[in-house]
């Protein structure tokens, strides 16, 4: 079995980062809007750990934080101030998720897809499903680099994501399509889970649900990658898991993701990563052109 390490992968990619963005005009700029919620614990963490990440590769972060009385049609008129003023800022996040009498799908597309780092906005979510060049959903295109970075090939596999979300399993399923996997999505109304994912060369996990997957879910040699943080209380303190019963899957796995430090630390790279291609992209250059230049 091994380990796919993302907190390896991840700060391997950082680092090449913060060498690029060495030699930038500017530094680029990314504004985090975080709205009081009730269910906006985890997601504070979540953002400590973006500002982290931003700070050691060289970019600006700018957390503006909006009470949840806010209205939704105020939220967006002041996401509007930013796709008017490109000057402002290089990429912009809507942290999730937002109170209940905010709808997160209209938000989420009034961010220009010019200023849309997390790949969420419907214009970038029709990109990646073309195959085309655009800003991706972080989670998702963090798996496939993952996978890259280990140099698992795709091609011909049989892919089964348990989620169907457009954060996850939609533009993931996307992109494995676009590297000619087989894909199949389940989800809460499937039938006989257990039974597809026995046939899977590669399972990717994100109920929710502690242990969820254990060892007769997958065949010997299948690839398990779990991008579900779950807090279980062990009678002492709460402790971090995936969906995977890491113990026992593990020994029948030929590759798996931790949790902590699996997909988690790849979807920040990818933030990280696709707030410099937008600087890039606001001073009119190519980011492949503008580190080739460099490079020369």
């Amino acid at each position: 079995m091994t380990l796919l390490d993302g907190k390896a992968v991840a700060k391997k990619i950082q680092e090449e980062l913060k060498e690029k963005i060495k030699n930038e005009p500017r530094k680029p700029i990314l504004t985090v809007i975080m709205v009081e919620s009730e269910k906006s614990g985890p997601s504070q963490i979540y953002v400590r750990n973006k500002i982290k990440a931003a700070e050691e590769v060289g970019i600006d972060v700018s957390v503006i934080n909006i009470p949840k009385t806010v209205e939704e049609d105020d939220l967006i008129k002041f996401i509007g101030a930013y796709n008017e003023r490109l000057y402002l800022t290089d990429g912009l996040i809507v942290q999730l998720p937002l109170p209940d009498h905010i709808n997160e799908h209209k938000v989420l597309n009034s961010i220009s897809p010019r200023l849309d780092v997390d790949g969420f906005h419907a214009q970038n979510a029709g990109l990646t499903l073309a195959g085309k060049d655009c800003m991706k959903p972080c989670t998702a295109y963090g798996i496939m680099r993952l996978l890259e970075a280990y140099n698992i090939d795709v091609t011909g596999k049989k892919v089964k994501i348990i989620n169907r979300s457009m954060i996850v399993g939609k533009p993931l399923a996307s992109l494995m399509l676009n590297k000619n996997a087989t894909v199949t999505v389940l989800h809460s109304k499937s039938i006989n889970i257990k039974k597809e994912c026995r046939t899977a060369d590669i399972i990717v996990t994100g109920v929710g649900i502690p242990n969820f997957i254990k060892e007769d879910y997958i065949k010997k040699g299948a690839i398990v990658i779990d991008v579900s943080i779950n807090r279980v209380y062990d009678g002492f303190v709460y402790k971090i898991c995936g969906d995977v019963d890491f113990e026992n899957v593990a020994p029948k796995a030929s590759y798996i993701t931790p949790v902590p430090g699996g997909v988690g630390p790849m979807t920040v790279a990818m933030l990280m990563e696709q707030t410099f291609t937008c600087a890039c992209q606001q001073q009119n250059l190519d980011p492949l052109t503008f580190l080739s230049q460099e490079e020369a």
